[in-house]
């Protein structure tokens, strides 16, 4: 484990080497952001959300929790989708989920875990929708896995339902709502392909927040 002491000193080193590459990095990082990407993901220390994506400092907004929930009741999250669209104009949301994850793992087990039975609720609503198909899997950890991308699935619609998100896309053509899974034992990314457009005709019927009726 490294060393409080250490940290300090890796980010001595940190910076060298960004301005050996170049020497106005900071300068220019300091002006503003303008990141193409939102990342909504897992809080766990095993995911680094820019070097998974190979991206920069600036190059990514991210924000994180417990199991990457998109709960519209939560003002954290709702405030980051709120100012990476509106503000940063960001033109991806990417809601990014892990293999073996231990909220997800936790909501499949029946035991009281205190504050997290709310946040974990929301979770396990999405096995009640997805039952079957979860029950008719035999093998634990593939089911666990399995419900690892249906949450994502999920999540991705709560993006989608959003007044902000769908009158930006109305008005600008983005943000598009990408749902993905990091696998831990090899390290790759898993698109699950999500069908954008498509999901959002689907609720639109119900969740049309953008007073125009959304046609595309």
């Amino acid at each position: 484990m490294t060393s409080y002491e250490q940290i300090f000193e890796n980010n001595k080193k940190w910076v060298a080497s960004k301005l050996a590459g170049d020497a106005q990095f900071f300068e220019r990082l300091a002006k503003d952001q303008q990141p193409d990407y939102l990342y909504i993901g897992c809080s766990d220390s095993r995911v680094p959300a820019n070097e998974i994506m190979g991206l920069d400092a600036g190059e990514l907004f991210v924000h994180r929790n417990i199991a990457n929930l998109v709960n519209s009741i939560d003002l954290n999250v709702m405030s980051v989708i709120n100012y990476a669209v509106r503000q940063l104009g960001v033109k991806h949301i990417i809601v990014c989920g892990h293999y073996n994850c231990g909220g997800v793992k936790a909501a499949m087990t029946a035991q009281d875990l205190g504050l997290l039975n709310p946040w974990l609720r929301n979770i396990r609503d999405v096995y009640r929708l997805h039952q079957e198909e979860l029950d008719n899997i035999q093998d634990n950890t593939q089911r666990t896995n399995r419900l690892v991308e249906l949450n994502v699935q999920e999540q991705c619609l709560n993006v989608i339902k959003t007044a902000v998100v769908q009158q930006s896309y109305l008005a600008k053509g983005y943000p598009t709502v990408h749902g993905w899974v990091y696998d831990l034992h090899n390290g790759l990314l898993v698109d699950l392909k999500i069908d954008f457009e498509g999901l959002l005709h689907e609720i639109q019927r119900i969740y049309d927040l953008t007073g125009k009726g959304m046609q595309f």
